[in-house]
């Protein structure tokens, strides 16, 4: 399959939430915490009896169209895959934002804040190649490292930052109060 990958402008966001972020999911990592913590923990793959959906645009907060309204997005990246003429994919890359806590108010770091690849075109390298260009965005201002949140319910996202060569650098348990069942983790990569 042929596609192509590019940068746009802020203007094409309205067009990236055209394609589905939403997946359908039979497992999810359980997180078990050993001897109150003191003895580490373990992620392990439990299979659910139910397949669930999750969609990120479902919540107000999260939808692309907010973005504007409520960060300064002028130094963020809009990276965009496309084939034959047509939106298949998109990663946005927020930088340099004092009102992205992510970002730890560091200017050496950026995070991948969204990623998405229509889902007839998943599993085509689309993504990895998504994920490439926001590595490369990322170090061309100066970035060290790149910050990317998912949840334990996200499986295959889980396994593609591993592909990617990131690595988990936290586990919040607390982090969705209105989501008990949901676990952040956050990923990093190195540039």
């Amino acid at each position: 399959m042929k596609f192509q990958i590019s940068e746009e402008s802020v203007a094409t966001l309205s067009e990236h939430a055209e394609v589905s972020i939403a997946f359908e999911y039979d497992h999810m990592l359980e997180l078990t915490i050993l001897r109150n913590g003191l003895g580490g923990f373990v992620l392990e793959e439990r299979h659910l009896s139910v397949p669930r959906t999750k969609d990120y645009d479902a919540t107000d907060e999260d939808r692309p169209s907010t973005w504007t309204q409520r960060f300064d997005v002028s130094k963020w990246g809009f990276i965009v895959a496309r084939s034959d003429s047509k939106r298949i994919g998109g990663a946005v890359v927020a930088f340099d934002t004092d009102t992205v806590g992510m970002l730890e108010g560091r200017r050496d770091l950026s995070v991948l804040w969204d990623i998405r690849v229509d889902p007839t075109f998943r599993g085509h390298g689309v993504g990895s190649s998504l994920f490439q260009a926001a590595e490369k965005w990322s170090a061309e201002r100066g970035c060290h490292q790149m910050k990317i949140e998912t949840q334990n319910t996200n499986l295959s996202a889980c396994k593609f930052y591993l592909r990617q060569g990131c690595r988990l650098g936290a586990i919040n348990r607390l982090a969705y109060p209105n989501q008990p069942d949901e676990i952040q983790l956050l990923w990093y990569k190195e540039l």
